[in-house]
């Protein structure tokens, strides 16, 4: 009799546990299933955790960065701009980044030759968009970086204090004499920068009949210390000079007012006899570059400081000695909130 009893509870003990194994089995499968749709081919523990939030689809996967290619041109202040970019486009978006220590004219043509991706700092040159911008298409303005450029005839200022009416430009063959060296043959020398920079002084001299000769400094540090020397001096100097510039907040320098500035009026370089412009200094970048998905186009995109922060970071290099990486970190340091709007959408 007991064998009787007991074996209608065995099946059914048979029959609860197939069931038990079957309700088991389901759940591994499905289990699995959302483990690989949440998951996106990410790890298990990846999927796992966001089935454990609920979430039914895939995060999104950034774009791979790869490289970019940044124009440095020679002077401080773009050194600056591409220490912050290379520095946040390295630590922050995984970047290869690429610095190309070229003029600005030669940076233009690496647009077109694929050899650059970014002109951090434009100074203008309206022949340059034309033909890589408006024809060849190879290349796209990127908008304002914030910076507002300043170019000019600079004296320091012992001169203004002693010669208040040397900032007329009308004035100055009255003190041509002061600023005669050995390279000037006689004439008044107007000291220029490095010979890529941008500049109508040679043409300014000539259409204003002035008697001044064009002699070329060599490099913005040359610039910077023959100014130096003339105000701790008190020698004669009338000089090309620009800003943003670290070296105005040591060296107040006084700009010349030459003719004053109209649209159109240095349409013809060989007959410009006004004033330089007022820039707003922009960014350009190839369209290849635009188009890539790179996030670092983006980063580069959203760039834009102030004349204060580029000095501050130009002064940085210039005068603490401080590499471009150790002092772009600390900016980024000091400046969180601009540097999270530059980061937006990367």
């Amino acid at each position: 009799m007991g064998s009787l009893s007991e074996g209608p509870r065995a099946r059914r003990a048979v029959v609860r546990l197939a069931t038990l194994t079957a309700a088991i089995a389901s759940l591994v499968v499905l289990s699995a299933c959302g483990g690989a749709k949440v998951g996106g081919g990410g790890s298990s523990k990846a999927a796992g955790s966001a089935a454990g939030r609920g979430t039914s689809s895939a995060a999104p996967v950034k774009k791979s960065c790869g490289t970019v290619s940044l124009a440095d041109n020679p002077w401080v202040g773009y050194e600056a701009d591409v220490a912050v970019m290379a520095y946040l486009a390295k630590t922050k978006l995984h970047c290869n980044v690429q610095i190309k220590h070229i003029t600005e004219q030669v940076s233009w043509q690496g647009f077109a030759s694929g050899q650059v991706d970014a002109i951090l700092e434009n100074w203008g040159h309206p022949d340059l968009v034309q033909k890589y911008i408006d024809q060849q298409h190879v290349a796209q303005d990127l908008g304002w970086n914030g910076l507002n450029g300043v170019i000019g005839w600079y004296v320091p200022p012992w001169m203004v204090q002693k010669y208040p009416d040397i900032t007329n430009w009308k004035n100055l063959d009255k003190y041509a004499s002061l600023f005669k060296t050995s390279e000037s043959g006689g004439k008044g020398q107007l000291l220029d920068g490095d010979p890529s920079y941008v500049t109508n002084d040679a043409a300014l001299v000539k259409n204003l009949h002035l008697n001044f000769k064009v002699v070329e400094g060599g490099s913005e540090t040359a610039l910077i210390q023959s100014f130096r020397s003339a105000q701790q001096n008190k020698k004669p100097l009338l000089a090309y000079f620009y800003s943003p510039q670290w070296f105005l907040n040591e060296v107040p320098l006084v700009k010349v007012n030459l003719p004053t500035y109209t649209a159109g009026c240095d349409s013809k370089p060989s007959k410009v006899a006004c004033d330089y412009p007022a820039y707003k200094l922009n960014k350009v970048v190839s369209t290849k570059f635009a188009n890539s998905g790179s996030p670092a186009f983006q980063l580069i995109k959203n760039f834009k400081w102030t004349n204060e922060g580029q000095n501050t970071v130009s002064k940085m290099i210039a005068v603490n000695k401080m590499s471009d990486d150790a002092a772009a970190k600390k900016y980024v340091d000091a400046n969180p909130t601009i540097v999270q709007q530059w980061l937006q959408g990367t």
